[in-house]
């Protein structure tokens, strides 16, 4: 039967005995390299927008207004963009990392239904635990 204890805290995953971790390969690279690659994605657009206004500062025709708007929503969609496929390199990678990392074995125990193991001229009522009816 299995006991469970409210006050004690059980382990997530036990580490399997014996795994030989791979090495690290393009992912690592990739991970160190990913905060330099959000900030330079994310600084030039937005100095390109900013570049335009500042450029355009003394432009106060209607027709410059709706493209230095096009401008930045256009920046804004780049920018956007950007962090949604750095977002999913970086998943990518965490995902590469774990699979290489430890094995690990989330359930360890053995299960209650089977106390014995079922062989050739064993039914399965005949169980130790099990009566016949």
């Amino acid at each position: 039967m299995l006991h469970t204890d409210p006050d004690r805290q059980l382990p997530w995953l036990n580490q399997l005995p014996g795994f030989v971790r791979s090495a690290p390969g393009l992912e690592r690279a990739i991970w160190r390299k990913l905060p330099a690659i959000l900030l330079l994605g994310t600084l030039l657009p937005l100095a390109g927008v900013a570049l335009a206004v500042w450029g355009s500062a003394e432009m106060v025709s209607s027709s410059a207004g709706r493209d230095l708007q096009q401008w930045a929503y256009l920046m804004l969609g780049v920018l956007f963009v950007h962090w949604t496929l750095v977002l999913t390199l970086a998943i990518g990678c965490v995902i590469v990392m774990l699979m290489k990392g430890p094995a690990y074995v989330a359930d360890g125990y053995a299960l209650v239904e089977r106390d014995a193991p079922t062989g050739p001229g064993r039914p399965d009522n005949a169980l130790p635990g099990r009566g016949r009816a």
